[in-house]
């Protein structure tokens, strides 16, 4: 028995090690009252349970994953970054169907028109850690624009600009191409909804195509669209490290 099962563990951090979810996912499933803990509705995720309690999310018992699971996906498009879609649409675990035993969540979310890099795992913790708005992790979209981006908008963007949500500000912006200004690629540490769209659509641009080609210090290289695959033990490692 561990230090931690005798003392106990936060709920939501126990949900969370089940695979289901990150911690802050899983402690709003708790205060939906979504939980159960020997039988009854938990609905506070700071709650310790111990070793002999008994959890159930969505009326079945859950255990926590002892197996530890870090994928790395290239999201194709018109695909959507939940476990399960009420319209029967295609998921990124549709993806993976029948390839890994463990239970896994997409960590953070594209949009269902947005391509590139998406993990996938069951690590709680190490989920909240590249989600986190504190931790900046950093991001570098190439977005495909609906028309050239000019001189002045360019450096609108670069400065930074104030969004209905907040500041959004960028760590740099580029042309891939320099003859090519439909194409821009940028790096931002912000994880807001929608935001790289936004970003463009306040100076008056249109998002064509999106694709995330960097994510906490990872590539898609050697990774077609719509593959995947296991992050190596130095991977990983690097990404604790990273967040």
């Amino acid at each position: 028995m561990s230090e931690e099962q005798e003392a106990g563990m936060r709920l939501n951090k126990y949900v969370a090690h089940c695979g289901l979810g990150s911690r802050r996912k899983a402690a709003d499933w708790v205060k939906a009252g979504k939980v159960k803990v020997n039988g009854a509705v938990e609905i506070n995720p700071a709650i310790l349970v111990k070793e002999g309690d008994i959890v159930e999310y969505g009326g079945k018992v859950i255990t926590p994953e002892k197996n530890l699971v870090y994928i790395l996906m290239n999201k194709p498009k018109n695909t959507i970054t939940t476990m399960d879609d009420e319209k029967g649409r295609t998921t990124v675990m549709d993806i993976l169907k029948g390839k890994i035993e463990e239970r896994i969540f997409p960590v953070g979310r594209l949009d269902r028109d947005t391509v590139g890099l998406l993990m996938l795992t069951n690590d709680g913790d190490l989920a909240k850690r590249l989600t986190h708005p504190s931790h900046e992790v950093s991001k570098v979209y190439e977005a495909v624009l609906d028309k050239e981006l000019s001189e002045a908008d360019f450096n609108k963007i670069k400065a930074g600009q104030d969004l209905e949500d907040g500041r959004a500000d960028v760590d740099w912006i580029n042309y891939p191409d320099p003859k090519n200004k439909k194409i821009a690629r940028l790096e931002i540490h912000i994880g807001r909804n929608r935001i790289v769209r936004r970003i463009f659509k306040e100076v008056g641009y249109t998002v064509v195509k999106l694709d995330r080609i960097y994510f906490a210090g990872l590539t898609k290289k050697h990774l077609a669209r719509g593959r995947w695959r296991h992050l190596t033990k130095e991977e990983v490692g690097k990404l604790k490290h990273f967040s």
